[in-house]
C-alpha cells in the first residue's frame, strides 16, 4: 500500500540539557540580538525566573499571567511590551505563561524565547487561545511559534507530583489526539507514538521518586516525551479531545491539565474500536496488547484525576458543553459525533465511571 500524505515541520530551535537554561537562554538570547527583553513569569514563579534569567539584561518583568489567556490580560501585556519597545518574549512557566507571551506575539510579531517548566507543550505549537465571554477561541498562527525553546528538567523539580502527573496526561492527550487529527499522517503518528512511551516511562518515576535519583530522568523523559506530543499535535491539528477540552476549560473555567488528564480515557475508549491503526499504535508504546488498559494502568499507577465532578463541572453544564463543543469536533474524528454520544461521554466523565462503558450501543 502506497503512502500518500502532506506535512509540515515546524522550524524552531530546541536547547535541551538539565541545569543549563541560565547559560542556554543567555546565549540565544546573545544569537538572536535581542536588546529590549521582557520576561513573562507569574508571581509564584518570579524567583525561578529571575535565576533563568540571571545571564541576561531585563527590560520588563510581567507576572500577570491568569489561566486560559482572558483577552484583557492579553491586552495589558501587549501595551506593557508596545510600551517598553519590546524586541524578545522570555516565558518562563507553564502552559499559561506561553500562553500570554503567544497572546503578545499574535499581534506584535516579536519573537518568543520559552522555557517551560510543565509538560504543557504550547511552547512547540503555532497554535494560540484566547478567552473573552466564556469562550475559548483558538487559532494558528506562525507569529506565535516561540523561536526557541530552552528545556531543562530542573526547573520541573518544584511542580508539586499531581500537577505533573495532570500536565504529564495533558501531553498523552496531545499524544492520542494527533493520531486522528484533522491532518494525521504517519510522521506525526510516529512521533505521538514515542511520546507516548517516553511519558509512560517518565511519569511514574517522578510519582515513585519526585526529586531524587529516579525522578530526575523520570522528568527528563517527560519533558521530551511532551515535546514530542506537542510537535505531532502541532501538525496534526486539534481533535476531538481538544475540542472538548477547550470547551471545558474556557466555558466552565476548568483546570487545564486535570480536564485533559480526566477526559483522555473517554475519548479514547469512544474512538479507539473505530480506529484499530491509532489504537494499535497507543497500545504498543504502552507495551500492552489493549490501548485504553494501557492508559488505565498508567493512570492506576499515577492515581491520576477521575472525574469533572473534581474539578467543578456539573450535571448542569453538560447541555451547553454538547452544544458548544459538537460543531467544533472535526468531521474526520473516527467515531460520528452526536448530541446523544457526546453527552454520554460527558456524563461518564463527571461522575468517573468506568470508560468502557462507551460502547457501540450510543450509536
Amino acid at each position: 500500500m502506497s503512502l500518500t500524505f502532506d506535512h509540515v515541520t515546524l522550524g524552531q530551535r530546541v536547547l535541551f540539557g538539565s541545569g543549563k537554561a541560565a547559560v542556554n537562554l543567555a546565549a540565544e538570547v546573545a544569537r538572536l540580538g535581542s536588546e529590549r527583553v521582557m520576561v513573562i513569569a507569574s508571581e509564584s514563579e518570579l524567583p525561578m525566573a529571575r535565576d533563568v534569567a540571571s545571564g541576561i539584561e531585563v527590560a520588563l518583568w510581567h507576572d500577570e499571567v491568569v489561566m486560559h489567556v482572558p483577552v484583557e490580560v492579553a491586552e495589558r501585556a501587549r501595551a506593557a511590551a508596545a510600551e517598553a519597545g519590546i524586541d524578545l518574549i522570555v516565558s518562563v512557566g507553564g502552559g499559561s505563561t506561553t500562553g500570554l507571551a503567544k497572546a503578545v506575539a499574535l499581534t506584535s510579531g516579536i519573537p518568543i524565547v520559552a522555557v517551560p517548566t510543565t509538560y504543557a507543550g504550547s511552547e512547540a505549537t503555532n497554535v494560540w487561545g484566547l478567552t473573552e465571554g466564556a469562550r475559548k477561541t483558538t487559532g494558528v498562527d506562525e507569529r506565535v511559534l516561540p523561536a526557541t525553546v530552552v528545556y531543562d528538567a530542573a526547573l520541573t523539580l518544584t511542580l508539586p507530583v499531581p500537577l505533573s502527573v495532570a500536565s504529564g496526561l495533558n501531553g498523552m492527550a496531545h499524544c492520542v489526539d494527533s493520531l486522528w487529527g484533522p491532518r494525521a499522517d504517519p510522521i506525526n503518528a510516529a512521533m505521538a507514538a514515542e511520546g507516548i512511551r517516553a511519558l509512560a516511562n517518565g511519569l511514574p518515576a517522578i510519582v515513585a521518586d519526585p526529586t531524587g535519583a529516579e525522578g530526575a530522568p523520570g522528568r527528563e523523559q517527560a519533558l521530551y516525551g511532551a515535546y514530542l506530543a506537542a510537535v505531532s499535535f502541532a501538525s496534526a491539528g486539534s481533535g476531538m479531545h481538544h475540542k472538548i477540552c477547550h470547551v471545558l476549560g474556557g466555558t466552565f473555567n476548568l483546570p487545564h491539565a486535570q480536564t485533559h488528564a480526566t477526559v483522555l480515557p473517554y475519548v479514547l475508549a469512544f474512538n479507539a474500536p473505530y480506529a484499530p491503526e491509532a489504537a494499535g499504535r497507543i497500545a504498543a508504546a504502552f507495551g500492552t496488547a489493549d490501548a485504553l488498559e494501557g492508559l488505565q494502568a498508567l493512570r492506576e499507577r499515577l492515581d491520576a484525576p477521575r472525574a469533572l465532578a473534581d474539578l467543578g463541572f456539573s450535571e448542569a453544564g453538560i447541555a451547553e458543553a454538547v452544544a458548544v463543543a459538537l460543531p467544533a469536533i472535526p468531521a474526520n474524528n473516527p467515531r460520528p459525533v452526536t448530541e446523544k454520544n457526546l453527552t454520554a461521554l460527558l456524563r461518564a466523565a463527571l461522575t468517573g465511571e468506568d470508560p468502557k462503558t462507551l460502547t457501540d450501543e450510543l450509536d
